[in-house]
């Protein structure tokens, strides 16, 4: 069952300024992002796969107990996405939920190996990811890219797998390689092959990095992998001299507070080092990670960190010029956003 919520709600005004408020999302995965309704159609399309096909068993289903439990889950579901077909499902279902929280751009993660694993083609992915970019931009007029996220699970070769699909496919929209999955006793530093034969090849480097570790896998992030941005990286709050770093050189941290306290990832809200990753000069953006399996959403999360941490209005528009600038979308479409920000923030 969905965990219920700590905070109060939040004055009608800054709930009505958050709606309004022009956003970009950053870090999002695709199978992650399926609507409870979503995934039960899946589900139901594909039964037998261990995903329960009722809606109570579905949310009994996403209470998850620790990290390890939600990549367990989460690959499961993974499963029920065998056709092109069925990933345009995720992406038409993505692009109206986005769009219906003021979200202008989305990069969007996508695990190529895993989704080959459940039984789709690369040729047939590609042609999905290009027909779903398609639909949401005409449908709901969001634009949307691509991070394929290697599955550290999978190991180096896995990396280099994805690196083979990045550039062998490239569906428009492709900007970078991610890596994901779990951190503990898996080193950043051994995927650095792929993801240098990725950024030579002009793709953008986006890793996960400190989401359940501390900040020395989030320096290789940086000094191994050449992160322009850093998935949560919310490990990096204990080590001054690597926010120093951050701060310094610009990278973004993708900041995912719900995703953080349902896997345990932090003990509490409360807790959590955003505070101190803003106090630090650190640019942040916020990202739901998984909203489908969180129970969450882009504006939720804006409104939570108002309600917990005192972020006012003018912080929050802040938040989203920060998410603008770090999009790897063209410059014309990040000036744009920015200024429809801008405005949003005057009025």
């Amino acid at each position: 069952m969905s965990t219920p919520s700590p905070f109060a709600a939040p004055s009608p005004d800054v709930a009505a300024f958050v709606a309004a408020l022009p956003k970009v999302e950053l870090h999002l995965h695709l199978v992650g992002s399926a609507s409870l309704d979503t995934v039960l159609a899946l589900a139901r399309r594909h039964p037998g796969r261990g995903v329960p096909t009722e809606l109570a068993a579905l949310r009994e289903f996403y209470a998850f107990t620790n990290f390890r439990h939600f990549l367990d889950v989460y690959r499961e579901v993974n499963l029920l996405v065998t056709t092109g077909a069925d990933v345009i499902t995720l992406l038409a279902g993505l692009a109206a939920e986005l769009a219906s929280r003021t979200v202008r751009y989305a990069e969007v993660q996508v695990t190529p190996v895993r989704n080959r694993m459940a039984g789709i083609s690369y040729d047939d992915l590609a042609q999905a990811l290009v027909d779903g970019r398609e639909l949401a931009r005409a449908r709901h007029g969001v634009e949307l890219g691509w991070v394929f996220d290697a599955d550290a699970a999978l190991g180096p070769d896995g990396a280099e797998q994805t690196v083979d699909f990045a550039l062998g496919h490239r569906p428009a929209g492709t900007v970078g390689i991610g890596l994901g999955g779990m951190e503990l006793g898996v080193r950043r530093a051994d995927f650095a092959p792929a993801f240098r034969r990725a950024r030579e090849a002009g793709l953008h480097s986006v890793p996960h990095a400190g989401e359940t570790v501390g900040p020395a896998e989030v320096w290789a992030a940086v000094t191994e992998l050449g992160a322009e941005r850093i998935g949560h990286g919310i490990g990096a709050a204990t080590d001054p001299a690597l926010l120093e770093l951050l701060a310094e050189r610009g990278i973004t941290l993708e900041v995912c507070p719900t995703s953080n306290l349902r896997t345990a990832a932090v003990a509490s809200l409360a807790e959590h080092p955003l505070p101190t990753l803003l106090a630090a000069g650190v640019p942040v953006t916020l990202a739901t990670d998984d909203p489908g399996m969180f129970h969450t959403d882009l504006n939720t999360e804006y409104l939570r960190c108002h309600e917990l941490f005192g972020l006012d209005r003018a912080q929050l528009a802040d938040i989203a010029r920060t998410g603008a600038r770090a999009a790897f979308c063209p410059a014309e479409l990040s000036a744009r956003i920015t200024a429809e920000i801008d405005q949003a923030a005057r009025a």
